[in-house]
């Protein structure tokens, strides 16, 4: 697989094809494998026929001819900072539905995070000129950005006209906020008896501990909700190891927003879930949705929480190893890091047939120590120290090219460790593909990941747009939705209600 791999790549290596501005790294640099190709590859592994059929339906050229899921479905995305909240919204409009996010006069604050406080880092809209961050414009997906100031009498009025229009409204102001203003949940469903409504937050509106924060502080969501289920605890390194001569021992977040994304995969599935339920077995009935990033991220915790009620134990820092398993990590290579996985005997032994072909010593350290005989003695502490310690002695004079032809000769799991320009160009997620480019409306090509949904065989989700100007749609949605002409947005526009 690997070298077939590495023949497409060499095979289709071709000049540079800029899609983008001068400033901006053009992409591909070069083209994805051929369909002809791919076929030759079905074909070698007697998947010929069955690859065609997934060709010929789940192709993204395709995907605009289909129909839409969702198609119908109205949502409201209505908070400031949260990405949870953006994400689930995301994922109900690529699979079709109209999603509309309310933001206040003066905009989402997330639109101005960037790297390091960089506006250069930053696009900006061919209507105004302002400045988007990446964060807010990667979620804005296929939807419709409005302004609406819910502080005032008339804006809250507006609110629950649009609420008793649409489907779903998906919020994450602080605990109590919108019901205090007379348009949370309990007031709206008497208005709309129908409504899905979902609430996502840190630690939940209710409880000893709930959510306790501002409006403004809403930001705090991801770091705080990944403490309180103890995710932070067991990311970091154990106590004894110092990478790269850093300081050991230390608990460790993600650099990635991950409990958000976690909550925002919740609330969108419990969305759907509400809704089949309201349509085929409530008679018509909506209800209110609470999701939390903490319990979210609680849920994949793996067995932390079932091991602790076994026996009291409290699941110690391992770093990325996985005590369940030997071998079944990253190590360290010539030219980056590797990952091999070994969670079977006949893995195993065949990473030590592999490594011994090269280096004896492996022979003589690993298959001779008793510990390693067995799957479950080998997990020990001391065994996978010196599992991994031997294997990186073999694999720091080869590159991953070279180690992932070696293992895969041996039928062995594994796989390099890829850097962002190499996942942006690695010919598997071009040619389906994971990473992609769009044409938006306001702010040039893009590059962006493509939908999670998109390889569905009749309703595949889709991504027709990334990014709104403020308030850009407020015409054209309160035209729609409530009739409201020119001169009437004018004349809430000079109130400051939108």
């Amino acid at each position: 697989m690997a070298k077939e791999r590495r023949e497409i790549e060499i095979n289709s290596r071709a000049d540079t094809l800029p899609l983008m501005g001068p400033d901006v790294r053009p992409w591909p640099v070069t083209p994805p494998p051929s369909p002809e190709e791919c076929m030759k590859v079905y074909e070698k592994r007697k998947a010929g026929e069955f690859g065609k059929f997934l060709e010929d339906n789940l192709r993204l050229d395709y995907v605009f001819e289909k129909p839409e899921a969702l198609q119908g479905l109205r949502v409201l995305c209505n908070g400031i900072w949260h990405i949870s909240r953006m994400f689930a919204t995301s994922l109900l409009s690529e699979q079709g539905a109209e999603a509309i996010h309310i933001e206040p006069p003066t905009g989402d604050p997330l639109r101005q995070l960037t790297p390091f406080g960089r506006e250069e880092y930053m696009l900006k809209d061919n209507v105004t000129g302002e400045p988007c961050g990446l964060d807010f414009l990667h979620e804005f997906r296929n939807a419709y950005s409005i302004t609406l100031n819910l502080e005032t009498p008339e804006g809250r009025e507006i609110y629950k006209k649009l609420a008793m229009l649409v489907d779903v409204i998906i919020e994450s102001w602080p605990p109590g906020y919108m019901d205090s203003l007379g348009i949370g949940y309990r007031q709206l469903s008497k208005l709309n008896p129908t409504l899905v409504y979902c609430w996502v937050g840190e630690r939940g509106q209710w409880g000893p501990m709930k959510d306790e924060m501002s409006k403004f502080g809403q930001w705090m969501l991801d770091p705080f909700s990944a403490c309180a289920n103890s995710w932070v605890h067991n990311t970091g390194f154990p106590p004894d190891q110092c990478p790269r001569g850093g300081k050991g021992g230390d608990p460790m977040r993600s650099g990635a927003w991950l409990p958000s994304y976690v909550a925002g995969e919740q609330a969108a599935l419990s969305i759907l879930a509400a809704l089949y339920w309201r349509d085929f077995n409530g008679g018509g009935e909506g209800q209110f949705i609470e999701v939390t990033a903490a319990e979210s991220l609680m849920d994949i915790l793996d067995f932390d929480i079932t091991w602790y009620g076994f026996n009291a134990s409290i699941k110690a820092r391992t770093g990325a190893w996985d005590p369940n398993l030997n071998q079944y990590e990253w190590n360290p290579c010539k030219d980056g890091y590797m990952m091999i996985g070994g969670q079977t005997d006949r893995l195993w032994y065949r990473i030590g047939m592999c490594i011994e072909r090269d280096l004896p010593l492996f022979g003589r350290l690993i298959h001779e120590d008793p510990l390693l005989k067995e799957m479950a003695a080998r997990n020990a502490l001391q065994a996978l120290i010196k599992t991994y310690t031997v294997t990186t002695k073999w694999l720091r004079d080869i590159n991953r090219i070279e180690a992932e032809q070696k293992l895969m000769e041996y039928e062995i799991a594994a796989g390099p460790v890829l850097y962002i320009d190499e996942v942006a160009e690695f010919p598997h997620f071009k040619y389906r593909p994971w990473v992609n480019t769009i044409e938006t409306q306001f702010y040039g090509t893009v590059m962006y990941a493509e939908s999670c949904g998109a390889y569905q065989h009749r309703t595949p989700a889709r991504v027709k747009d990334l990014g709104r100007p403020l308030g850009f749609d407020n015409g054209e949605i309160y035209k729609r939705y409530l009739g409201y002409g020119p001169m009437k947005l004018r004349e809430l526009k000079a109130k400051g209600v939108i």
